[in-house]
């Protein structure tokens, strides 16, 4: 599998379901925000899914058939793209050739937990689910809230301690621009 390019760095969180990513995306973006760094985020979606809704005019518009809907305001712009029938969804390295990097620092990629990347897996032992770091070399650090019974070579980080996450991923990227 070839690795992933792109111009700034790129991290992932991997998991499988109901392990916390998205919540712990959320601890870490106000505190990246806080040291002065611009993160992109891609987040994979492993199901249909609507940011537009039926009363609003580019939903209209969308259920019409336009193929794309671009909306901006003062404040923000999105682009809402249709698949054409039998179009696969975008891999990793086509949703990175979507992220504007000259307004950012590194992407963290949430889900795509296969993609050729360095990741850090969220591991809740609870859940009953395998390691992905015993299978996947890309996997370059575990998050876990329960360390004493996690048993990998990489560094473990506390799943409960979103600045020790957010630490080792500053590092991580400050490294990467080297």
């Amino acid at each position: 599998m070839k690795d992933i390019e792109f111009t700034k760095p790129v991290i992932g969180l991997c998991a499988y379901s109901g392990a916390g990513k998205t919540t712990l995306l959320g601890k870490l973006i106000p505190g990246f925000q806080s040291r002065n760094l611009k993160v992109a985020v891609i987040k994979h979606a492993h199901h249909s899914f609507d940011i537009d809704h039926p009363d609003k005019d580019s939903y209209k518009i969308r259920k019409a058939g336009a193929q794309q809907v671009l909306i901006s305001s003062q404040k923000r712009w999105a682009l809402m793209h249709e698949h054409t029938s039998g179009a696969t969804e975008l891999t990793l390295q086509d949703a990175l050739e979507k992220i504007d990097d000259t307004c950012i620092d590194f992407v963290i990629v949430e889900g795509f937990k296969s993609a050729p990347v360095p990741k850090i897996e969220i591991h809740r032992p609870a859940l009953g689910k395998p390691l992905i770091a015993a299978t996947d070399p890309y996997v370059i650090a575990v998050a876990t809230d329960q360390p004493r019974i996690v048993k990998v070579t990489l560094p473990l980080l506390a799943l409960n301690n979103p600045v020790e996450i957010a630490d080792y991923i500053e590092r991580f990227i400050n490294g990467s621009r080297k």
